[in-house]
């Protein structure tokens, strides 16, 4: 009879939901296959009225910045991809081969963002251009910047941008 309500009470923990605790651990460990070579880091963004945090992947490298997100077929909401230039100027993107829909936030080199792009369009092959000379972008799960509060004016904080 013990076996029997071990296996109960194992069966009903499974089918519980996870919790916040569980859930954040499991973001924390979100890897896709397609991003395996790309290295890892946290960004902060603050906002007039609080700071969000982000695990992010860095498209360093020409190829990384080529696929990007690209083959990815979800994202959390805490969890993004920064592209860095090498000197600021104008910078177009695209949704080709990208499954799932972002918010691409364009920054200067201070980190200060210029200019938000909400709701891209997965697979599209429409250009999606700064239309300011840019340090870079952050791309997002579409509708985290509005969720957020995220405006021109706040700042991206990581090492690797200007203060």
């Amino acid at each position: 009879m013990n076996r029997a309500l071990a296996l109960l009470v194992l069966l009903f923990a499974a089918a519980l939901p996870a919790t916040p605790a569980t859930a954040a651990a499991q973001t924390a460990e979100f890897q896709p296959e397609q991003l395996r070579g790309f290295a890892r880091d946290t960004l902060v963004i603050q906002r007039s009225n609080g700071r969000d945090q982000f695990s992010i992947w860095l498209a360093d490298t020409p190829a990384q910045q080529q696929q990007g997100l690209m083959w990815v077929q979800q994202l959390p909401p805490d969890h993004g991809m920064l592209f860095l230039l090498p000197q600021p100027r104008p910078m177009s993107m695209w949704m080709k081969n990208t499954y799932v829909p972002l918010d691409m936030v364009f920054f200067d080199a201070r980190g200060r963002i210029l200019r938000i792009h909400e709701h891209a369009v997965p697979l599209s092959e429409a250009i999606i251009d700064s239309g300011v000379e840019v340090a870079g972008v952050l791309e997002i799960l579409a509708g985290e910047a509005k969720r957020r509060g995220f405006e021109v004016g706040d700042r991206l904080l990581h090492p690797r941008l200007g203060r």
